[in-house]
């Protein structure tokens, strides 16, 4: 079938139509998005301030914070204007680009959070040659995989769709532009295109989660051998990890490991994996790890330090 575009822009339905629902969704959005900007450039900043970037599991954890900032600036901002906008419109062009940032960062968020298990691995379970496996040169081919990895992923699901005819209509039931929702719109057959979609995701999701998941039960179990305060070190750090990968992976495996369908429900999940998980991952990394939590007064304490001279 010739492909035929007459469609040149999309209009979201949004999170909700109600006016009310919008105005309070806009506020609490708006809150969400300061403080995941806020949070993960603190974060990148104490790792480099605090020259904790010395140390592979902070020189990930930098760059998770970055990612996260990518990741929520693809789709967050479009969503909180569109709160209080009457027409919530995209171009095609500008759709494209929202679906390949959001797959492209999202995936290299789901192989940081591997490569971070790996370190933890590394360093509890074979800690005397840690130094020797996770030398920088093996930290910067690691780092430049996930970001090859997330690319390779996302131009595959954006090829999948830009060679698909749209001729109308053009609403999507979402904020943001996803493959699920974008391939309900195309006036053609998707069943294969919509099984490579998920094949694609799904398995790199789910894949993953299930590496994170072996990993953090043998570090788990491997700790039995060690004492109650190395225990204690790696049982905070490990938690934290966990936490995030439990909240991040469960709504990405519901929507990208079924058939190309979509719910109602889907806009609230994808709130989860957008905007609440990189909102969390500061508090979470922060709260949990008292080498980043004494960076951070070092930090502070130098600013009151150079405010009180500078008067």
């Amino acid at each position: 079938m010739e492909k035929v575009n007459n469609v040149t822009e999309f209009i979201f339905w949004g999170l909700s139509q109600n006016l009310e629902v919008e105005e309070v969704c806009f506020m609490v959005f708006s809150f969400f998005y300061m403080v995941i900007l806020l949070g993960n450039l603190l974060i990148m900043l104490t790792v480099y301030t605090g020259k904790l970037f010395r140390s592979p599991m902070y020189f990930f954890l930098s760059y998770l914070s970055f990612v996260d900032i990518c990741y929520s600036s693809v789709t967050a901002p479009k969503m909180i204007v569109d709160l209080l906008a009457k027409s919530k419109t995209i171009s095609y062009v500008g759709c494209m680009l929202q679906l390949f940032g959001v797959h492209f960062f999202g995936c290299t968020e789901i192989f940081i959070l591997t490569v971070m298990a790996y370190d933890r691995y590394v360093a509890i379970c074979k800690p005397l040659h840690y130094t020797t496996i996770m030398d920088w040169d093996r930290c910067n081919k690691m780092l430049l995989g996930t970001w090859i990895g997330g690319f390779l992923h996302s131009i595959v699901q954006v090829a999948l769709v830009v060679q698909l005819p749209f001729c109308g209509p053009n609403e999507i039931d979402h904020y943001f532009c996803d493959v699920h929702p974008v391939l309900k719109l195309a006036c053609t057959d998707t069943y294969v295109v919509g099984v490579v979609v998920t094949a694609n995701s799904g398995t790199i999701a789910l894949g993953s989660f299930v590496i994170l998941i072996i990993s953090y039960t043998i570090i788990l179990m491997s700790l039995r051998k060690h004492s109650a305060e190395s225990r204690r070190k790696a049982l905070s750090t490990c938690g934290s990890h966990i936490a995030v990968v439990i909240i991040f992976f469960g709504p990405c495996t519901f929507m990208y490991m079924r058939p190309d369908t979509t719910f109602s429900e889907d806009k609230m999940v994808a709130v989860f994996y957008t905007i609440i998980t990189p909102m969390l991952n500061p508090l979470i990394y922060t709260l949990r790890n008292a080498e980043v939590k004494n960076a951070m007064k070092r930090l502070w304490g130098r600013k009151i330090f150079s405010e009180v001279n500078g008067k």
